[in-house]
């Protein structure tokens, strides 16, 4: 039986360049970038030839970019060593309702320790207005933090609005980015952030390597302790095999980025308008246009989503329910909840993320499948 994969926002087949590049780390540069001798010096010209690359794609300068074990890390010192750094400036923090966990974690952990926390939430689309934003600043506000794009539904957020509204009240500015970039154009300067996060195993690239953009000057307190790496931001001895393998992921994303986006925009218009011919009482959720390509999130109105993802995947097709890291829970998405969905056509939405594993033949095969799953599904719950 054909798998074909349509989870690329869960992660990613990693890119035989990348791999190759990994290797020769792995193989050759293998020293300590913190020891002197020649070894050492070799691994610290792979590690910084890395953060040059990456920075350069976002438009930043090699010294504000840190390297770290992922987004999820990135986002916790983001908001955590903000917040804990810039106390004489106030204990006042705004995320959105929308966001992963990564982010909403952090801020329950931040409000646990004596913090104020505000939770804007989203349009029915799903996008974080910057009129909405402006309304929970309070003259103690610090940080703001907005994702660029919605992980489960794919919106993009109006970032550099928001970002702008910010700088114009000396308020410093998070996104999470790890959904856009490598997908969408995604700079610094032109987003108006002091801090942003990236991912490696979202754009083709290893798990267990990202990245954080702390704009010159902007305070930050350290998380880790035991060593002098990363300027002391983020402390251990560096994934320098990761930070290559990122950095090659990156510069293949970007070098293929206008191309990707509209094949995989059309897909993402087939598979949707293809669902709609053949299914009733479907509703897409997420914005009509300002939307990742290749991204479809879809209640199936009557049917359990976890069901039907199970049913998908005996036929060989891989979505999601909704974000990876807590497709394990039973509960309704955050994320639709949030956008004023219903917790039972909620719970019945599946998430099609579409990346270089996708072609015609998958759609095809997906809505030839599809569609049977659901109308047998409904058929059982109507029976019951």
């Amino acid at each position: 039986m054909k798998r074909y994969y349509f989870d690329h926002s869960a992660t990613t087949r990693v890119d035989p360049q990348v791999i190759q590049a990994m290797i020769r780390v792995l193989g050759e540069d293998f020293g300590n970038p913190s020891s002197m001798h020649a070894f050492g010096r070799e691994a610290r010209t792979s590690l910084e030839g890395a953060r040059e690359i990456l920075s350069r794609l976002l438009g930043a300068e090699s010294a504000e970019l840190f390297f770290t074990s992922g987004g999820t890390e990135a986002d916790n010192l983001a908001l955590i060593g903000v917040m804990e750094a810039n106390r004489e400036r106030g204990d006042h923090l705004i995320v959105s309702k929308i966001e992963h966990h990564a982010i909403l974690d952090a801020a329950h952990w931040l409000e646990h320790h004596g913090y104020r926390v505000s939770y804007v939430a989203p349009d029915a689309a799903g996008m974080i207005h910057p009129e909405e934003v402006l309304r929970a600043v309070t003259p103690g506000t610090v940080l703001i933090s907005v994702m660029h794009v919605n992980n489960e539904v794919g919106t993009i957020n109006p970032i550099a609005d928001i970002g702008r509204l910010a700088r114009e009240r000396g308020i410093l500015f998070h996104s999470d980015a790890v959904q856009a970039f490598g997908k969408l154009p995604v700079n610094v300067g032109d987003l108006n952030v002091d801090l942003l996060s990236v991912s490696g195993h979202k754009i083709y690239g290893p798990k267990g390597i990202g990245a954080l953009y702390v704009r010159r000057g902007v305070k930050l307190a350290r998380r880790t302790h035991g060593g002098h790496q990363e300027r002391e931001v983020r402390t251990g001895t560096e994934n320098i095999a990761g930070a290559v393998g990122l950095s090659v992921a990156a510069q293949i994303c970007h070098d293929k980025m206008a191309a990707e986006a509209g094949r995989l925009g059309d897909l993402r218009d087939r598979l949707w308008e293809g669902l709609q011919a053949r299914l009733p009482h479907i509703r897409l959720n997420g914005h009509p246009t300002q939307r990742l390509p290749g991204l479809n999130n879809v209640s199936f109105e009557g049917v359990e989503g976890e069901a039907l993802l199970l049913a998908m995947d005996l036929k060989g097709i891989a979505a999601s329910t909704g974000s990876a890291c807590s497709s394990g829970q039973v509960s309704a998405s955050h994320v639709l909840l949030a956008m004023g969905i219903p917790p039972q056509v909620a719970q019945g939405s599946i998430r099609f993320s579409m990346g270089r594993e996708n072609d015609e033949e998958s759609v095809a095969y997906a809505l030839e499948v599809v569609p049977e799953i659901v109308n047998h599904l409904r058929a059982l719950s109507f029976d019951a």
